[in-house]
This record gives C-alpha cells, structure tokens and sequence, in this order.
C-alpha cells in the first residue's frame, strides 16, 4: 500500500492561492485599463452597434482629441468618412498618419493604402495612382494593382490597363484573360474607327490568343473582315459564331444574312435564323427575317410571318411592326383608332427593348460589353428586357 505524503497538504493549497492571485491582478489589470480609456471610446462602440454613424464619428474625434496615439482609431475613423463621402476629411486623416514619423512601415504601408481609396472616391485618379504604384513591393500590392488596374480601365488607358492585368496574372495568379482580350478589343475597335486594318488584325489576334473563344473578338473580326471587302471570310466568322455562341445571333443577325447573302447563302442564314427564333424570341433576328422576306416574297410573306410570330410567341415589338403594315391600308377613323394603339404601344414596346445589367440592373437601349452603371463586363444578356421574362 502507498504511502501518504505529507506535504502534498502544503502544495495543494499553495497552488490554489498562486491561481486565485494571479485571477486577481489580472482583473484589476483589466479594470485599470478600461478606466483608462476615454469614455467617448465607448460611446462610439454603442453609437456604432446602434448604426448611428454621426454620433460615433463625433465620440471617436474626441477620443482621437484625448489620446493622439490611438492609431488604429485613427484608420477606423478615416473610413468612416470616407463611407459617409466627407473624402476631404478621410484624406485629412489618413495623409496625418502617413506623415508621422513614429509609423511603423507596416502602418505607413497601410495609411498609403487607405488614401489612394481616398483619392479614387474623390475623383483624384492621378493621386490615387500615386500612392497605389508606391505600394509593389509591400502586403497592399495585390489590392494597390486591382485598384490601379480599376483607375486605368476609367481613363481608357487601354495600354496601362493590359500591363496592370498582366502584372496581376503573372505576379498574383489572377486569371485575367477575359478581361485582357476587352482591353485588345477596346484598341481593336479604334483602329477600326480610323480604318487601320493592319494594326486592328493585330490586335484581335492578341485578344485571340489569350481567350480563343472570346465572343467580342470575333464579333470585331467578322466586322474587319466585312470592312475589308472580304465577304466569304466574314461569311465564315459570322457563321461559325453563329454556331458556336448562338445566344449571340441576334446582335449579328442583320450583318450575318447580309454577309451569306453575298456568297450565295441565303437560305443557309434564313433557315438558321428561323431556328433561333422557334426556341425563343428575338425583336433583331424577327426584324431581319421581316426584312428579308418583304424583300424577296413581298408584303405578304412578311405579313404572314409576323402573324405566325404573334401566335406562337406574342411580343409588343412584333405587334408595333404588324400595327405599322396594317396602318399602311387604313383611311378615315379606322386608321386615326389604329394610330392611336400603335402610338401606345409603341411608347411600350420601347421600354421593353431595353438590353439589362445582371450586375446593377441598368437598363439600355444598346448592347454594352462594360455596364456604363457598374463597370462590370460581359454582365448584359445579349437578349432585350421583353425577350427574357
């Protein structure tokens, strides 16, 4: 049988005591502290869990006033203006604190952060490139180059744009493809405009290789080609778009036929605009079908198709377009009452012809690859309003 030890009666009670006075000053250590803080700090915390922004901006400018060295107070506070738009006084903040000599660099690095956000909210994106290229070699350069990356694509400096996405790419690991391949087609569209055929070749070949399927670069290559005079190869561009990315048919409906037309493949390009149109309904490819067969069947054909249309798949643009045709055979108060109708629906039909943001919810009449709204690219359905409810 064990032995009892003696003196496990001495430590036993020791080790107690040495826990309960440890307990003991750690409290009065927590209590010296909280009673060392101003109590606008507190406030501030009931102002902000109670969602009363002003009320906490002021409590925590006074605790700032009362202890100068509250530096992440300071960042906490500098933030709050900016959210609530005072980007005067958030810069204010955030441009003392980058100042003061006794920062850290890590801090410095992070006050440097913090006011080129400043600067991008108040519109100084010269400012703000500033401070976000200092930022490379620091922990803020992933962000710094999403930020420039944003700063560039507001001014259309298409060529900073790619560098920054190419950066971000190779250095970070972002894939940016999609949106390199938009910034060759921005350069690309302006060569168009001035007709410099070379250098937009070019430029569509780069926004190729980095995305090989990207819709909006062979949509421009189609177009370059149509230019050109060289209708079997915008032929063959539209053709194959047209089978590869069929939601995309009805922005190329129109420039579509006419190129197959050229080659002799009319029927070809109406037999597959007609497809589209049995899944689901589309006011460009009804038009250019409408269009086409006024042009080779007559008034007649055209009039049948829009009535087939209407009964299988009734939208106000397709009955706007019959109401014109029937106005063109109505005299006396039948066509006063008909232009009456086709007044109100066509004030209707129009807002509906709208293409929408899936970002924002911005609505436009033209097709957009970046929401003017948002920003965002690719986020319109290449279908309007009507067609997609």
């Amino acid at each position: 049988m064990m032995e009892f030890e003696y003196w496990w009666l001495i430590t036993i009670p020791l080790i107690f005591g040495m826990g309960w006075l440890a307990a003991r000053l750690d409290l009065r250590q927590l209590l010296h502290e909280s009673r060392e803080l101003p109590r606008s700090y507190f406030k501030g915390l009931n102002f902000l869990v109670n969602e009363q922004s002003d009320q906490a901006i002021d409590a925590f400018i006074e605790v700032v006033r009362l202890d100068p060295e509250t530096i992440e107070l300071h960042f906490a506070l500098g933030n709050l203006f900016r959210k609530r738009g005072e980007t005067d006084r958030a810069i204010r903040m955030h441009l003392n604190l980058y100042q003061r000599s006794d920062l850290e660099p890590a801090q410095r690095e992070h006050a440097l952060y913090e006011l080129g956000q400043d600067y991008m909210k108040a519109g100084l994106l010269d400012r703000a490139e500033q401070s976000f290229s200092a930022l490379n070699d620091s922990r803020h350069a992933r962000d710094a180059q999403l930020a420039l990356l944003e700063i560039y694509q507001r001014e259309h400096d298409w060529n900073k744009a790619i560098a920054a996405a190419q950066q971000l790419q190779h250095t970070h690991g972002i894939n940016q493809a999609g949106l390199l391949a938009h910034f060759y087609c921005e350069q690309a569209q302006e060569a168009l405009q001035r007709q410099q055929w070379e250098n937009a070749e070019a430029l569509l070949t780069q926004a190729l290789s980095v995305c090989p399927h990207h819709v909006r670069a062979s949509m421009l290559q189609g177009e370059l080609k149509q230019q050109q005079g060289q209708t079997r190869a915008a032929a063959e561009i539209w053709s194959t778009l047209a089978h590869q990315h069929p939601e995309f048919l009805p922005l190329i409906a129109r420039r579509y036929y006419a190129a197959m037309q050229a080659q002799g493949r009319a029927a070809e390009a109406e037999t597959r605009l007609r497809a589209y149109l049995e899944k689901r309904p589309s006011h460009d490819i009804l038009l250019t079908l409408f269009d086409t067969a006024q042009e080779a069947h007559g008034a007649a054909a055209a009039l049948t198709l829009l009535q087939q249309e209407l009964r299988r798949a009734p939208t106000l643009q397709a009955f706007n377009r019959l109401l014109g045709m029937q106005l063109e055979n109505a005299t006396g108060d039948e066509r006063a009452m008909l232009e009456s109708i086709k007044h109100l629906i066509h004030r209707h039909a129009r807002q509906m012809e709208r293409y929408t943001c899936q970002a924002c919810g911005f609505k436009a009449r033209e097709f957009y690859w970046q929401c003017p709204g948002c920003a965002h690219w690719d986020s319109y359905a290449p279908q309007r309003q009507e067609e997609t409810e």
